[in-house]
């Protein structure tokens, strides 16, 4: 009957497919797209997995349709990006009162695994809720957590799921091995949004102002920000934020005379380390360094992926150690 639902679903465009086919397998249900692209990554066919909020969508916004509900009443597992989106304070609710009787997983879970909030220094020091995902020892909590609760609600194949993390585990540390061997650190940032910081700040560039404090704040005028981005290192802003913010980005680094990066926040049907790799080497690039080569995004060989990536990775950090040193 679940599969049934979810067939009529897709067919139906009223939730968003990550995967082709559909069967028996255990029913991953996400709140945004990334958070699949981690699930995919980690649990690749062992899993089926559909995400709610549409691509374009505000996730601030976005609430969760009949049929929606009727489709989390079927899933395994639900994945949130820790519980402060409306549709997933709504997951929360239909969860206390028994509407949903699958696991779903909230920040606790998240931090049992080693996740971790940056404060927001622009904007009081607050946790920092927006794009957690993009930092990676974020992506390898929920990773984690969720293979627990695969674990439990299908046993039978619980090496499968512990099989399946530990390879995105090693692939996860293989990238960021490999660029902080570039990056020397205690860099700064004027980024764009919040959700950039965390494509930064584990590489050691701290995000010192935010062209948009927070999502119920106005952006800050780009001449008044000038005077701190001509002291940053670098400009970031999302390839997939509204045009209005990419420009004030953009004119921030011109009239700065500082670099720009464009990272990607949200995407959809591409692998979570591909745009891991993608984001850190735009940044490695406006910062005047040469990204590693050579490192596989796909699930593959673990010991021939870690060794690759260490080994280029360490090499060009030798050699370009002093690039990125103020």
């Amino acid at each position: 009957m679940k599969r049934l639902l979810v067939i009529m679903m897709l067919l139906t465009g009223i939730i968003a497919p990550f995967t082709g086919a559909v069967d028996d397998r255990p029913l991953v249900v996400t709140s945004i797209a990334p958070l699949a692209a981690i699930v995919q990554d980690a649990f690749g066919d062992s899993v089926e997995v559909v995400y709610l909020i549409p691509p374009g969508a505000d996730p601030h916004e976005y609430q969760l349709t009949a049929s929606q509900i009727e489709l989390l009443r079927g899933a395994s597992v639900i994945v949130t990006t820790g519980g402060h989106l409306p549709v997933e304070k709504k997951i929360a609710e239909l969860k206390e009162e028994g509407t949903i009787t699958g696991e779903a997983l909230f920040i606790d879970d998240y931090k049992r695994e080693g996740f971790r909030y940056l404060p927001e220094h622009w904007y009081g020091g607050k946790d920092n809720p927006h794009g957690v995902w993009l930092d990676p020892t974020n992506a390898l909590a929920i990773a984690r957590a969720t293979e627990k609760v695969l674990e439990k609600t299908d046993p039978a194949n619980a090496e499968k799921y512990l099989a399946g993390y530990r390879d995105f585990e090693a692939r996860v540390r293989a990238i960021t091995e490999a660029y902080l061997a570039i990056v020397d650190g205690n860099l700064t940032a004027v980024i764009q949004m919040p959700p950039d910081q965390y494509a930064l700040e584990w590489l050691g560039i701290k995000a010192i102002a935010s062209i948009k404090p927070e999502e119920e704040v106005p952006a800050i005028g780009v001449d008044e920000l000038v005077p701190t981005a001509a002291k940053a290192d670098v400009v970031v802003y999302a390839v997939d934020s509204p045009d209005q913010l990419k420009d004030a980005a953009r004119e921030l680094a011109a009239k700065s005379g500082k670099p720009s990066a464009e990272i990607r926040v949200f995407w959809k049907d591409e692998p979570y380390t591909k745009v891991l790799t993608e984001n850190s080497a735009a940044v490695v690039k406006a910062l005047g360094g040469k990204p590693p080569e050579k490192i596989p995004t796909q699930r593959s060989d673990v010991t021939q992926y870690v060794v690759i990536s260490l080994v280029v990775g360490l090499v060009l950090g030798t050699a370009l150690g002093v690039i990125l040193k103020k």
